[in-house]
């Protein structure tokens, strides 16, 4: 399967919205997309500075399918240079490499197009999937953040991940 990356857009409501329908159950208790046309429009719209991209899949027969998303926000120029990183795998998708590949493939464009210098992942400690992706494509975990951030209606604990373009380029 051929993958690639693009920014969210307003015509990708219906795939995107099926995708998280159908992985309702898979992202609790971890991430929350939105699943209406009204919370699509909401998310898709709010905060123009997040890159918001989308792992597409081509098959064979030219058809493509959502695989999972990427989200780049609080992206800080100067001393810092970093954003946050946030991801989710699509039903029935999982399993199969496409986030590894898909993380690859981000981190290239954020260390290369983006020129960012850190990208830093919270990931809840029960999560382990997101973690084994963080720490295959290169993430150390630099500590614990107790009522981090506020997932579902609750406070959650997160663990701090993060890689820089130096240890992603020599990892590479």
């Amino acid at each position: 399967m051929k993958l690639g990356l693009r920014e969210l857009g307003m015509t990708d409501e219906e795939a995107f919205l099926a995708a998280t329908r159908r992985s309702r159950r898979l992202h609790r208790p971890w991430v929350s997309p939105p699943t209406t046309r009204d919370g699509f429009r909401e998310f898709a719209q709010s905060d123009p500075r997040r890159r918001r991209l989308l792992l597409w899949g081509r098959d064979g027969r030219g058809d493509e399918e959502l695989l999972g998303y990427f989200s780049l926000g609080e992206i800080t120029r100067g001393a810092l240079n970093g954003a946050y990183l946030g991801y989710w795998g699509a039903v029935p998708h999982t399993g199969r490499g496409h986030m590894a590949a898909g993380m690859g493939l981000l981190l290239r464009y954020a260390f290369g197009r983006l020129r960012l210098h850190r990208v830093e992942a919270n990931i809840q400690p029960d999560n382990r999937s997101s973690i084994a992706l963080a720490r295959r494509a290169g993430f150390r975990k630099e500590g614990f953040s107790p009522r981090y951030l506020k997932v579902a209606g609750r406070w959650r604990d997160h663990e701090r991940w993060a890689v820089t373009a130096e240890d992603w380029r020599a990892s590479r």
